[in-house]
């Protein structure tokens, strides 16, 4: 049976049964968005408790039956047979138990700040930045996420040198989490009149996009300076000094806007990109101080190692960090549920490491 202590599991169940009550009796406004937060997590949990209960029941019943001389034979060998199908349903409700009462990544919840980049390969590699960034738009449009670029960078051909966007809505950051990493995609370019395989790489940072209250800068930190935004070979775009470019100065990272005309909105976008980088390096510092080993840095946003091949000629896209592949690349690329099943074999593997972790720990 399960090695969750029966006490922990009690407690979560009182705790469930006070909220429910607080909300039903009334609660002021602060105090109902916290607690209907913390009635939404506790939910789903009391569900599986109580299935799992109910299922260990019926197994110490049917046990009974079957250990019972005094049992009907034919009885007896019925409920031998449900035994067997029980079983597995208490193992899996046991998982499921254990997957849901693992430490939740603070950022888990929170919108998303994605950021693509072409890396090595000249244009190849900037139409490449700019399939997965079309990717990631089709696969927010399929959840109800909203995707709001912040700003672009086009190369020559139509793809993008870089590009960054916000996407917002619930749960953005757990799902995209794991895509921070060098993309690799082999295939033959447009241009190519020989027909040969070229080799090309696009950078994606995901970042939890932070809040002021996660994040506090302090304006003395802040250098900020303006200058007229000007457009592809030098043209100018406007002839106001809208452009923005904010340097924090205690972490030497720098964030330029330039795609509004209004000075007020690109000061607004740049320190939206920097507080979720400076979260981004606060978490990083995080992760490296906990981490134990290798496998405990999946989704960490280490962007030095190649972490997924997209092969085209092959229709396959293989992720190097748990040896997962699918022949499906043309629905990945459509950011298609081929997209979410690499997703969450990278979520089953983060959870089966850190459930063996608390397992060594004693934890469960």
């Amino acid at each position: 049976m399960t090695t969750i202590p029966a006490d922990r599991l009690d407690k979560l169940v009182a705790r469930w049964e006070t909220v429910q009550g607080t909300l039903a009796a009334g609660a002021d406004q602060e105090s109902y968005v916290r607690l209907s937060r913390e009635f939404a997590e506790l939910d789903p949990i009391v569900a599986t408790i109580n299935a799992l209960r109910k299922a260990t029941r019926e197994r110490a019943d049917l046990q009974q039956l079957v250990d019972d001389p005094a049992s009907d034979a034919e009885m007896a060998s019925l409920a031998e047979q449900e035994l067997g199908a029980l079983d597995p349903k208490i193992e899996e409700l046991e998982r499921q138990l254990k997957v849901q009462l693992l430490p939740k990544d603070a950022a888990d919840e929170k919108s998303a700040i994605l950021e693509v980049r072409a890396g090595t390969g000249g244009e190849e590699a900037a139409l490449f930045a700019g399939d997965l960034f079309r990717m990631y738009q089709r696969y927010a449009d399929r959840h109800g996420w909203k995707v709001n670029v912040l700003s672009a960078s086009e190369s020559a051909t139509g793809g993008y040198k870089e590009i960054i966007a916000s996407i917002t809505g619930k749960g953005v950051f757990a799902r995209l989490k794991f895509e921070s990493g060098v993309h690799r995609v082999q295939r033959v370019p447009e241009t190519e009149a020989q027909g040969r395989i070229h080799t090309s790489a696009a950078t994606v940072a995901v970042l939890p996009e932070a809040e002021e209250v996660d994040i506090k800068i302090d304006d003395k930190d802040l250098r900020i300076d303006v200058f007229r935004a000007s457009g592809p070979g030098g043209q100018s775009v406007n002839t106001t000094d809208s452009a923005v470019r904010i340097t924090h100065l205690p972490s030497g990272l720098v964030v330029s806007q330039q795609d509004e005309k209004s000075q007020h909105k690109n000061k607004a976008k740049a320190m939206k990109v920097l507080r979720a980088r400076l979260y981004d390096l606060e978490r990083g510092k995080l992760d490296a101080a906990r981490a134990q080993d290798r496998k405990s840095q999946i989704g960490s946003g280490d962007r030095s190692e190649r972490i997924r091949t997209y092969n085209f000629p092959q229709g396959r896209v293989t992720d190097h960090r748990i040896g997962f592949t699918t022949h499906q690349l043309p629905y990945v690329m459509e950011g298609s549920e081929a997209l979410d099943d690499v997703i969450d074999a990278l979520t089953t593997e983060q959870q089966t490491s850190q459930l063996s972790a608390m397992q060594e720990q004693g934890h469960v």
